[in-house]
């Protein structure tokens, strides 16, 4: 579980293509210091488990269904990613509860830089708008972001200066894809609502 409170931006090192995965070299300062081989760490908001750690950072195995279905599979050496460690049960929760489950790759179709904030739009697939509303809680490639408005499918929300200094969303362009989660206790309104099964 994370509070998509980005601790540390690491930079791709090396991408090896395996049959059925792929073995992803990250570089970082901070997170390797607390990680373990077999931890949780959350790349860009996905889950992976660090399977080794080195002086210089660690590696993750990512199996070829999360290459798909995020945009992990877009990566390329030398690109940012945004780092989070598992939460501690004692930490304050300063953002919003993330698993790090990757709900979708949604495409940034606007970026409105002004000087008290940055206006980021992405387009989000229709089966997934249920979960989201206006003041609610997203996740964008790990960061905990409040929804400002929605129109349609056209999410909308506004970056301060302090997250594009710590995060790597500084970095995204008009077209990028960022890895999405919506937010886990709609989920479960969702379900509970109907009598414990899925809407889907």
């Amino acid at each position: 579980m994370f509070t998509g409170l980005i601790q540390e931006v690491g930079v791709v090192k090396n991408i090896i293509t395996q049959k059925d995965s792929a073995k992803i070299e990250i570089n970082c300062s901070s997170s390797k210091d607390e990680l373990k081989v077999g931890d949780s760490i959350a790349v860009n908001g996905a889950c992976l488990t660090a399977t080794e750690v080195t002086d210089f950072g660690f590696t993750a195995d990512v199996m070829t269904k999360t290459l798909e279905l995020t945009a992990l599979g877009q990566l390329k050496i030398g690109d940012s990613l945004n780092l989070e460690l598992a939460m501690k049960f004692s930490d304050r929760i300063g953002g919003h509860l993330v698993q790090g489950h990757v709900d979708t790759a949604a495409k940034i179709v606007s970026i409105a830089p002004s000087k008290e904030w940055t206006k980021l739009q992405i387009v989000l697939p229709g089966h997934l708008l249920k979960y989201v509303v206006a003041q609610g809680s997203i996740c964008l490639d790990g960061v905990s972001l409040t929804i400002g408005e929605i129109e349609t499918n056209l999410i909308t929300v506004w970056l301060i200066p302090k997250t594009l200094e710590k995060t790597n969303l500084s970095s995204k362009k008009v077209g990028d894809l960022v890895n999405v989660e919506v937010d886990l206790l709609a989920k479960y309104v969702e379900r509970q609502s109907n009598g414990g099964r899925s809407n889907d």
